[in-house]
């Protein structure tokens, strides 16, 4: 988890000195990582986890409550307390009429649990696995929003890669319909097959645009990954990102230290420490107290103080069955806690294989289309070169152009794929999906 504590350090201390610099791997993690909602619930949510242990921990503290009330009263049962509290009695004292009696009392009480029955140290130990699941599952959520960045950042390179790549196919569609319409005014080409050119040129350029589209909707996925509000400013990212050579494929296919595995191992502790909880129920209770009181009255003119110190023990001896039933909820509740830790478990290993298979799936489609593009590259030269000399068809040029710029986009998805999978790959291993420096 220290690298990316590191990156919220980062975000706090060196973004402000990069604003409007390029967007850089770390950069963009770093202000996802302080400025993503996701990432700024999942911290709520430990915060309030952690609270829960501080609560639990007052269980072996004492506790202090102050009290006080100021009475005027002719009740006399209560006006007669009120003045033996004040040591105010004398035996003239007329009980059926005491009269009017005021009374100032103020009061604190110490008491300090002796035993609960196991119940506090339960309730404790459940709270901190809650807290330890809940840090757990910050980091992962922190796992999954720097993968989610990654996966934009390269999205948003290899849909400018697309936009490149196509306006390659469009200059080279209009240099050959330039050489086109040279041969159609010296008579030396058809009007047919000067139009079949101009039609596929007109086609290259709605995919054309069809592209700076779909880079513009990655740009703008970009900024909501990164949680920042629209602005209309445009993202620069860096020609050649150091972060990219970071991503190297995992040599273990050890998955066990993944943060949801650890924290659904966390929560079945927690569901074990709530049964012995319930259970609790069956035992006594054991508390110790002691209590000052301070009355002054004005009527009698009189003050005093007293104490009161003990010790109590409440046994729940019958109570409808409700403990049985806490002790039956919370047993299910343990069962379920371990089934879902299973289901977990086989999730994330079918969640590597996965990642594993699509990996190498990448890496084979990433081979093949390097060898297609130089091929597609040398059959398009040539052709162009007869097609200049008036030796090809003009449908055998277009079919080359064709196969070039697809053989081209083909190797640019499958070299973003590659990075893509390594890092799905590292995330279903529970390992951080971009490595620190």
């Amino acid at each position: 988890m220290r690298p990316l504590l590191l990156r919220l350090l980062l975000a706090g201390t060196i973004l402000p000195a990069l604003r409007g610099e390029s967007w850089t791997l770390d950069r963009a993690v770093a202000t996802a990582l302080e400025h993503s909602p996701d990432a700024r619930t999942a911290r709520a949510r430990a915060d309030g986890a952690q609270a829960l242990v501080d609560q639990a921990q007052s269980a072996w503290l004492p506790q202090l409550s102050l009290a006080g009330h100021y009475t005027d009263t002719n009740n006399p049962m209560m006006a007669f307390g009120s003045i033996l509290n004040q040591r105010a009695f004398n035996f003239g004292l007329d009980f059926n009429h005491p009269g009017h009696v005021d009374d100032l009392s103020a009061s604190g009480t110490l008491a300090y649990n002796l035993y609960s029955g196991g119940r506090a140290t339960a309730g404790r130990t459940a709270a901190r696995a809650g807290a330890e699941a809940a840090s757990l599952d910050l980091h992962g959520a922190q796992q999954q929003l720097v993968a989610e960045v990654v996966k934009a950042t390269l999205n948003l390179r290899k849909a400018r890669e697309a936009v490149t790549a196509v306006e390659g196919g469009v200059r080279a569609y209009e240099a050959s319909v330039a050489v086109a319409r040279d041969r159609y005014a010296a008579g030396q080409m058809l009007k047919a097959d000067l139009l079949s050119l101009e039609v596929q040129l007109a086609q290259t350029r709605e995919t054309l645009s069809s592209a700076r589209h779909g880079a513009a909707l990655a740009a703008r996925a970009f900024g909501f990954v990164l949680g920042l509000e629209p602005t209309g400013d445009s993202i620069e990212l860096p020609d050649e990102d150091p972060a990219l050579t970071r991503l190297a494929v995992p040599t273990t296919g050890d998955f066990s230290q993944r943060p949801e595995l650890r924290a659904g191992q966390a929560r079945v502790r927690a569901a074990e420490a709530m049964v012995e909880a319930a259970r609790g129920g069956h035992r006594p209770t054991v508390n110790a107290f002691a209590t000052y009181q301070y009355n002054q009255g004005w009527t009698t003119d009189h003050h005093a103080d007293s104490w009161l110190a003990g010790v109590t023990l409440d046994l729940n001896v019958f109570d409808g069955g409700q403990t049985n039933g806490k002790i039956r909820q919370s047993t299910a509740e343990l069962a379920a806690a371990k089934e879902m830790f299973r289901k977990a478990s086989l999730g994330a290993s079918l969640e590597v294989e996965q990642a594993r298979l699509a990996h190498a799936d990448a890496v084979e489609r990433l081979a093949v289309s390097a060898s297609a593009v130089a091929q597609a590259e040398e059959s398009a030269a040539l052709t162009r070169a007869r097609f200049e000399k008036q030796a090809l068809l003009t449908a055998d040029l277009i079919g080359a152009e064709s196969r070039l710029l697809e053989a081209r986009l083909r190797h640019m998805v499958a070299a973003a794929d590659e990075r893509l999978a390594v890092v799905d790959l590292r995330r279903a291993l529970g390992l951080d999906p971009l490595p620190a420096l």
